[in-house]
């Protein structure tokens, strides 16, 4: 268990669950992929999980109602499920909101980190 899980199973929620779920899609679409814990402050001292492979794929962050998945580049990313739902009016960033209850298109999810490390690398849609 990485200490980023563990860190995440102290919440034992369905939001840990949740994140631990996206933690796995994001290592099975980009097995290059690093995640580490950036952005440590005190009200926050377990940092938030960033994956990054070539620059930043997304961050993970988990809230009262929500986990949120922020793409670096997402506004750069083609979206035809129409996974992004947040951050839809910035000019870089994308972002992933997901309740207890939403349904996760996991084949899309896949495609969408696969679109975002490959977008990292310079490699060219296709």
């Amino acid at each position: 268990m990485t200490e980023a899980r563990s860190k995440s199973a102290a919440f034992g929620d369905w939001r840990a669950e949740r994140l631990n779920q996206l933690r796995d899609l994001i290592r099975r679409a980009a097995p290059d992929a690093v995640e580490e814990r950036k952005w440590k402050k005190p009200s926050n001292p377990s940092g938030v999980p960033t994956w990054s492979d070539h620059g930043i794929i997304c961050t993970g962050e988990t809230y009262k109602d929500k986990v949120k998945l922020t793409f670096a580049k997402g506004a750069h990313l083609d979206d035809p499920h129409g996974l992004f739902n947040a951050s839809l009016d910035g000019k870089v960033r994308r972002a992933i909101d997901l309740k207890q209850s939403d349904p996760l298109d996991e084949q899309a999810f896949l495609q969408l980190v696969r679109a975002a490390a490959g977008l990292n690398r310079g490699v060219a849609k296709g």
